[in-house]
């Protein structure tokens, strides 16, 4: 079933103990969003991108407004919604397959065990058949995210919630991670959101770019991405997108 998800007027605001105030993380986000769609969120740092995702995934509330998934509202948590953080957060005293399977344990779908095949067929999308009976400690990072990665995604979340998934990678690996991500994403066909610092990343793997602003946390523009898949990183229309991106982030060429 297709899915529509939607912010109304969501605003969230957090008190501030020592201070004695409110720091106003995102103020009246008017949203819609559907399956299909890639949404890269980019802007500095306090402009509200990772409390978007928190609200989505249900790990926090709003202040005002409503968000809904295909008109019902989130209230918590759902495996519906799987989320994947910057860190991997693998259980380091599970192997591989085992720390892959443990989500569809949670989900539910096994009471025993998730299922073997689908674990298998994860393995073999992510490269790490091999490496099936290591720890994570005996892993690179990149591998230690591809499992991340597959474990997010073995449950077939209608919305895949990524927060900079892949920040801490050097960039040979990042832009492996990237068509890794893409690939997954054109296969389940979900709605996926990513947060993301890296304009050039935002660009090369979103149907939209959401640019955001701080102070309060908000939306400056909604930028449709019209260029086709794999994506040329030097084309002519590319550069254009990163020269309006960073425009809208005020970090363009300053004239004389």
């Amino acid at each position: 079933m297709a899915v529509v998800l939607k912010l109304d007027g969501v605003s969230k605001s957090f008190a501030r103990v020592e201070k004695n105030d409110i720091t106003n993380a995102l103020e009246n986000i008017n949203l819609e969003m559907h399956s299909g769609e890639f949404i890269s969120l980019v802007g500095t740092s306090g402009c509200g991108k990772s409390t978007m995702l928190r609200l989505i995934a249900g790990l926090i509330t709003p202040t005002t407004g409503t968000l809904t998934v295909n008109g019902e509202k989130i209230e918590g948590p759902a495996t519906s919604r799987g989320m994947m953080f910057q860190q991997h957060t693998l259980f380091p005293w599970l192997t591989v397959e085992k720390n892959i399977a443990f989500a569809d344990t949670m989900a539910g779908k096994n009471k025993e065990q998730a299922s073997v095949d689908e674990v298998n067929r994860m393995l073999k999308v992510i490269g790490l058949e091999n490496f099936r009976v290591d720890y994570p400690a005996q892993l690179s990072g990149g591998m230690q995210q591809r499992v991340a990665l597959a474990r997010s995604l073995i449950c077939k979340p209608e919305i895949l919630l990524l927060d900079e998934p892949l920040g801490a990678l050097d960039s040979f690996t990042r832009m492996n991670m990237q068509d890794e991500i893409l690939n997954l994403w054109k296969e389940n066909k979900q709605l996926v959101i990513m947060v993301t610092h890296d304009v050039d990343e935002a660009i090369y793997m979103g149907t939209k770019v959401l640019v955001m602003e701080p102070h309060p946390g908000r939306i400056n523009n909604i930028i449709d991405i019209d260029l086709e898949y794999p994506r040329n990183r030097a084309s002519s229309k590319f550069v254009e997108y990163r020269r309006q991106i960073l425009d809208l982030l005020h970090f363009g060429q300053k004239e004389d």
